[in-house]
């Protein structure tokens, strides 16, 4: 029988050897650890390329709305070579040889937070969309803190005249971030932001209504009603009665109150409560709201609706002041741009 490890020599000899010494049960079981771990990384929802200037960086986004970046395209935007290991043991580091390659300069290690260091020295392991290969990354907000180290270890003379290249492009990562975090740009990369705002919008709906019809309790005050018909300049009649006000009087209510309410409120109570074959609702819109967010709300925005229908001599001027103080929420919520460094 030939020997199948001729031609190996030292650690791949002995590699091969010791695996030979297996039963086949035992390679069995490693092979399904193998497997487990492989598979048992969450696979990426969303991925991208996050532009910074010239440079650019793999980035996605995980089942539980994690994002991460690739620390091999950390690497890469910064510079900074490796070998054939992303992560480099290191005897004398305080991560215990865990640091990745992109911060393994020693003139780096004064300058690198504890915050910072359970976040590099962790990498969070996901699958590809594409092909299902393991990636290792790691947490996107750490991205500033990591260029931030190289900063400060460049204005203290700490680095070589090699790696000062390394920290003119965290130089220019940090100007890219300077007006938008991190966050929002790999949301914008990958695609997600789309995903992230349907999200928020059903959070927010979810607060303001209720998924059945609650028992019918009077909710405008009749003010309301007196005042829209003063500034319509319609004839006054029994204004408590829903069935004796003009066609025209539920328009203007989803106009002034529902689509100001909150973002995609009107839209969302209309697929809730819709209109019969005869174009009558179950219910009134007003009953889909909640007890502790949605009512609060509501009784807020018609007492200061009230208090414009009141200053106002027409239902122009009304309007005017109306789309001043409170512009209609449409579905698309508000972006935060802080900085996020």
């Amino acid at each position: 029988m030939s020997d199948e490890n001729t031609g190996l020599t030292g650690k791949a000899k002995g590699g091969a050897a010791r695996a030979s010494a297996l039963s086949p049960q035992e390679r069995k079981d490693i092979a399904k650890k193998a497997a487990e771990a492989r598979w048992g990384a969450p696979k990426a929802i969303y991925t991208g390329q996050l532009l910074l200037g010239d440079l650019s960086v793999d980035c996605a986004v995980l089942p539980d709305g994690t994002r991460v970046l690739s620390q091999r395209g950390v690497g890469r935007a910064l510079g900074r070579a490796h070998g054939g290991s992303d992560w480099r043991k290191k005897g004398d580091d305080p991560a215990g040889g865990k640091l990745p390659f992109f911060m393994n300069a020693k003139g780096l290690l004064p300058f690198i937070s504890n915050e910072l260091l359970a976040l590099v020295t962790s990498p969070v392991e996901y699958r590809q969309s594409q092909g299902g290969g393991i990636a290792h990354g790691i947490a996107a907000t750490a991205l500033p803190q990591i260029c931030e180290v190289w900063l400060k270890a460049r204005d203290a003379g700490e680095l070589t005249k090699v790696q000062l290249p390394v920290a003119a492009n965290a130089e220019i990562i940090m100007r890219g971030l300077a007006h938008i975090g991190i966050t929002a740009l790999v949301d914008e990369a990958t695609g997600y932001q789309e995903v992230r705002d349907k999200k928020a919008l059903q959070a927010i709906l979810d607060q303001f209504l209720r998924k059945e019809l609650a028992a019918w309790a009077k909710r405008f005050p009749d003010e309301f009603y007196d005042q829209m018909f003063r500034l319509k300049g319609w004839q006054r009649k029994d204004l408590s009665s829903p069935s004796r006000r003009p066609g025209a009087a539920g328009m203007y209510t989803n106009d002034i109150v529902y689509e100001r309410l909150a973002p995609g409120i009107l839209k969302e109570l209309e697929e809730r409560n819709p209109k019969d074959a005869k174009g009558k609702r179950k219910g009134k819109h007003h009953q889909l709201l909640t007890e502790d967010v949605g009512h609060p709300a509501l009784a807020q925005h018609l007492h200061a609706l009230i208090a414009l229908m009141r200053a106002s001599g027409n239902w122009e001027q009304f309007m005017l002041m109306l789309n001043t103080a409170f512009p209609k929420k449409n579905d698309t919520l508000l972006l935060d741009l802080q900085p996020s460094v």
